[in-house]
C-alpha cells in the first residue's frame, strides 16, 4: 500500500477531501431518516391524516432500513479508503 510519507499534499488532501465526502453522504442519508420517520409519525399522530396511516406506517418502517444502509455505507467506504491508503 502507500506509506504516508510518500505522498505530496495534494494526494494528502485528495484523500482527506474523500474521507469528508463519505462523512457527508452518511449526513444526507442520516437526514433523509429523520425526514421519513418524523413525517411517518406525524402522519400516524395526527387525525386529519386519518386515510394516509398506511403511508404513515410504510414511512417509519422504511426510515430505520436508509440509516442501516446510510451506516453500512459509510463503515464499508471508511474501511476501504483506510485499507487503500494505509
Amino acid at each position: 500500500m502507500i506509506d504516508n510519507n510518500d505522498l505530496i499534499t495534494r494526494d494528502w488532501l485528495a484523500i482527506e477531501r474523500t474521507k469528508l465526502a463519505n462523512e457527508r453522504t452518511f449526513l444526507a442519508y442520516l437526514r433523509t431518516f429523520i425526514v421519513l420517520f418524523a413525517s411517518g409519525v406525524g402522519i400516524l399522530k395526527i387525525d386529519l391524516f386519518s386515510e394516509l396511516k398506511t403511508l404513515g406506517l410504510m414511512l417509519t418502517i422504511l426510515s430505520p432500513i436508509i440509516f442501516i444502509v446510510g451506516l453500512l455505507r459509510l463503515l464499508r467506504v471508511r474501511k476501504r479508503i483506510r485499507d487503500h491508503y494505509s
